[in-house]
């Protein structure tokens, strides 16, 4: 069964939290919900926005966007998050809130390498380069395994196939694996292409916080704390 669903959904509960938390109205929420992504999927430079959470209350909606390049999300001063949020206030007649968290290994992160070889393969590169180059980034920056699957007329042959890389351990059956999983589409001259990307960081013993909101803030304290001891013991 582990083979055939998506890890993150199968590990729902377990190991890995929601990306929207609310409840009621689930038919106009979820609407909205897919309009706010869309739109900061199209505001932002292709391939640098990972995830997006929201997070709503009676009044207020906290969305927190994960990125490999916060400087980007934020502008100068401040003024493209402030745009942002008034475009999004209009978007959904509520108060909006932005949280910006800053993704430290892009490599090990799913979504960031499936949207990467999107955009090297629509400008052209070998998709065998790119591919490699990516397993390479990943396995330096200790990753226990990465799958990456892709499909459809490769270097513009006239029949489509499917192609699979690996390296490493993917435990698609075992639920305390972290594993990091998603699904892009590369549009090419010759046609789409679907990418997917698996990525294995571990396994996870013992409770583990499944709000992602939670989970980002406590990395960030973490580091904060970390980087204050560093700069005291000097």
């Amino acid at each position: 069964m582990g083979q055939k669903t998506n890890p993150i959904v199968n590990r729902l509960g377990i190991i890995t939290g929601w990306q929207s938390s609310w409840c009621n109205n689930y038919k106009d929420r979820i609407q909205e919900d897919f309009k706010v992504r869309r739109y900061i999927e199209a505001r932002f430079p292709k391939g640098i926005v990972s995830r997006i959470f929201i997070e709503r209350t009676l009044k207020f909606i906290t969305i927190t966007i994960r990125t490999s390049r916060p400087a980007l999300v934020i502008g100068k001063r401040g003024d493209e998050v402030d745009t942002v949020r008034k475009e999004l206030k209009k978007l959904t007649k509520k108060e909006v809130q932005i949280n910006i968290s800053e993704v430290k290994r892009p490599e090990l992160d799913a979504p960031l390498v499936a949207k990467g070889l999107v955009r090297q393969l629509e400008n052209r590169i070998s998709y065998k380069k790119a591919i490699k180059l990516s397993i390479l980034s990943a396995i330096r920056m200790n990753a226990q395994g990465i799958r990456i699957q892709i499909s459809g007329r490769l270097n513009g042959s006239e029949m489509a196939r499917c192609e699979t890389y690996k390296e490493g351990r993917i435990s698609l059956g075992t639920f305390r694996a972290d594993v990091d999983y998603h699904m892009s589409v590369a549009h090419t001259v010759y046609g789409s292409i679907g990418i997917k990307v698996w990525i294995m960081k571990g396994e996870i013993y013992g409770k583990r916080e499944l709000s992602p909101l939670l989970e980002i803030q406590k990395k960030q304290k973490a580091h904060k704390f970390h980087h204050f001891n560093r700069k005291k013991n000097k």
